[in-house]
């Protein structure tokens, strides 16, 4: 998903894009969603948000 994509979503969701970066922006609409805001923190090993659709772009 291209950045622009990731921005568009968040803008529908209610949040805020201008100066923030890609990996806020996602842990925001995480957040939004009702996963735990957790995208690139490290803890891919443990995560049991397996429905969260960025699963398989975490690291």
């Amino acid at each position: 998903m291209t950045f622009a994509e990731i921005k568009q979503i968040a803008t529908e969701k209610g949040i805020r894009v201008v100066g923030v970066k890609k990996v806020d922006i996602v842990r925001a609409i995480q957040k939004k969603e009702g996963n735990l805001p957790c995208f690139a923190s490290g803890k891919l090993s443990e995560c049991r948000e397996t429905h969260c659709t960025w699963f398989s772009a975490c690291e």
